[in-house]
C-alpha cells in the first residue's frame, strides 16, 4: 500500500497547485483553538483563519454542540418542497444583521454559488422587467469572486487568476480600482472611470458587481469607503443594480460588522459566506431586495436555481450559532486590539528590502513583496517557525481567527520577517 502522502501526492489534487509538480503538503492530526497540529506533532498558530471562515477558532465547544443536537434530528434533507427551522432562524438573523431593504435570502452552498446566483438574479431581473438588453456586468479590477464561470467572469483578468479561460468567458466591463486608501480624502479620479463606464454603457449593464472597500485574493487592497457612496449615487442615476460581495469580509473581519457599514451603502444584492458557519461547514446566502426578488419574476418566471444542499440544516444551525457567538463576544474591541498590534508590528517591515507596501485593516494585514513569493520555500520558513501562513503571489498576509491572545499574534508576526528574509 502507498504510503499516505505519496498518494496524497499522486492522486488529489490540492487548490492551485499541479498534479505534476504540486506544492508540498503538511499532514493534519487535529486543530483547537488558533492551532493546527500536525500528524508529526508539530503544532502551528493559525494566521489564515482556513481561508478566514474560522473566525471562532478550532473545535469550538458550543458550535460543537451545535453540530450534535443537529445530527440528532436531521444533517439534511432537500429545500424543494420542504422547510426547516435551521433555515428559518438563520434567515430570520441574516435579514435582521445586514440593510433594511434586503428583506430575501437565497441559500447557496459556496460563495462562489452566491455570486453565480447574485449574477442571474441581475441578469434575469432586467429581462423580467422588459429590459433584457441590460444583461452585462460592470466591476473594478483587481476584485476576486470565485472560481466558476460566471463569477470568474467578474474576476480581474490579470490578478483573478483566471486569464487562461478568458476566450471562454462573458465579456464584462472594468474600471480602474479606486486608489485612495481608507482615512483618505477620496481623489476625483478614482470615481471618473467608473462615471465613463456608466455613462457609455449603462444601456446594457445589468449591476455593478464589487468588493467593499476589501479587495480579497485578487490582491489583497483596501480602498477609501467614499468611493462606495459615489458608486450607490452612480448606480441610481443610471438605473444600475449594485451587487456588493461579502464573502470575506463579513462577520467582523474589517472592524465592522459588513464592510459596508464603513460606507453606510446599501446594495441591491448582497452575497455572504465563509465565516458565516464559523469554519465549520460550507454555506453561502445571497440577500436581495424585494424590487429584485419580485421583479426578477414579473414576467412569470422563476430563479432558476436550486444546489442539492440548499440550506442544510446542519450548516444553518451552525451558522445560527457562530452568529451568537460573535455577538456574546467582545468582538468589536477584539478586532480593534488584533488591528493596532498588526499595524504596530508589520510596520517595522515597510523599510524591509524586499517589501514593497504593508497595509492593515481590522483584522488584516498584509505585506506586499517587490516580487512573487517562492510559495513552496516561504511556506517551509513558516511552519519550521510555528505559524501557518500561506502566501500566494506577492502577498504575505495574517488573517487570524478573532479569539487570537496578543502572544500568538506576535507570534505571527515575527514570523512574517523569516519569511522576508529569505526573500532577500
Amino acid at each position: 500500500m502507498k504510503d499516505p502522502l505519496q498518494f496524497d501526492r499522486d492522486h488529489i489534487w490540492h487548490p492551485y497547485t499541479s498534479m505534476v509538480d504540486p506544492l508540498p503538503v503538511y499532514p493534519v492530526a487535529s486543530a483547537d483553538g488558533v492551532r493546527i497540529r500536525l500528524a508529526d506533532g508539530r503544532e502551528l498558530i493559525d494566521g489564515m483563519s482556513s481561508w478566514w471562515c474560522a473566525i471562532h477558532g478550532y473545535n469550538h465547544p458550543a458550535l460543537n454542540a451545535a453540530a450534535r443536537a443537529q445530527l440528532n434530528d436531521a444533517a439534511h434533507v432537500m429545500f424543494g418542497g420542504l422547510t426547516h427551522g435551521p433555515a428559518i432562524e438563520l434567515a430570520r438573523a441574516l435579514i435582521e444583521l445586514t440593510p433594511r431593504g434586503l428583506q430575501h435570502v437565497f441559500f447557496c452552498d459556496s460563495g462562489s454559488v452566491a455570486v453565480e446566483v447574485a449574477i442571474k438574479m441581475a441578469i434575469q431581473y432586467w429581462g423580467a422587467v422588459g429590459q433584457p438588453e441590460k444583461h452585462r456586468l460592470a466591476t473594478i479590477r483587481g476584485g476576486y469572486h470565485g472560481d466558476t464561470f460566471g463569477a470568474m467572469s467578474v474576476c480581474d483578468p490579470v490578478t483573478g487568476m483566471h486569464e487562461r479561460f478568458s476566450r471562454v468567458l462573458p465579456v464584462h466591463l472594468f474600471a480602474d480600482r479606486p486608489r485612495t486608501r481608507p482615512g483618505e480624502d477620496l481623489h476625483p479620479d478614482d470615481v471618473a472611470g467608473i462615471r465613463r463606464l456608466l455613462e457609455e454603457h449603462h444601456r446594457d449593464v445589468a449591476a455593478v458587481i464589487l468588493e467593499p472597500v476589501v479587495q480579497g485574493a485578487g490582491g489583497m487592497w483596501f480602498y477609501s469607503p467614499e468611493y462606495l457612496q459615489h458608486l450607490k449615487r452612480l448606480c441610481q442615476r443610471f438605473d444600475v443594480l449594485l451587487v456588493f460581495d461579502e464573502i470575506a469580509t463579513g462577520f467582523g473581519r474589517t472592524g465592522k460588522l459588513f464592510a459596508l457599514e464603513h460606507a453606510g451603502v446599501e446594495p441591491d444584492i448582497l452575497c455572504l459566506g465563509k465565516a458565516l458557519t464559523g469554519g465549520y461547514l460550507s454555506l453561502a446566502a445571497t440577500l436581495t431586495s424585494s424590487r429584485v426578488a419580485h421583479g426578477l419574476s414579473a414576467d412569470g418566471g422563476v430563479l432558476m436555481h436550486g444546489p442539492t444542499f440548499m440550506a442544510n440544516p446542519l450548516a444553518c444551525t451552525l451558522a445560527k450559532r457562530s452568529i451568537e457567538v460573535l455577538f456574546e463576544s467582545d468582538w468589536q474591541e477584539r478586532i480593534a486590539a488584533i488591528e493596532t498590534q498588526l499595524a504596530d508590528e508589520l510596520a517595522r517591515y515597510a523599510d524591509h528590502p524586499a517589501v514593497q507596501d504593508v497595509r492593515v485593516l481590522g483584522a488584516i494585514g498584509v505585506v506586499q513583496t517587490k516580487a512573487p513569493v517562492d510559495v513552496a520555500a516561504t511556506q517551509r520558513v513558516f511552519v519550521d517557525a510555528g505559524v501557518w501562513i500561506r502566501p500566494f503571489n506577492d502577498l504575505i498576509y495574517l488573517m487570524p481567527p478573532y479569539v487570537i491572545d496578543r502572544d500568538d499574534l506576535g507570534h505571527l508576526t515575527r514570523a512574517v520577517g523569516h519569511g522576508l528574509d529569505t526573500l532577500r
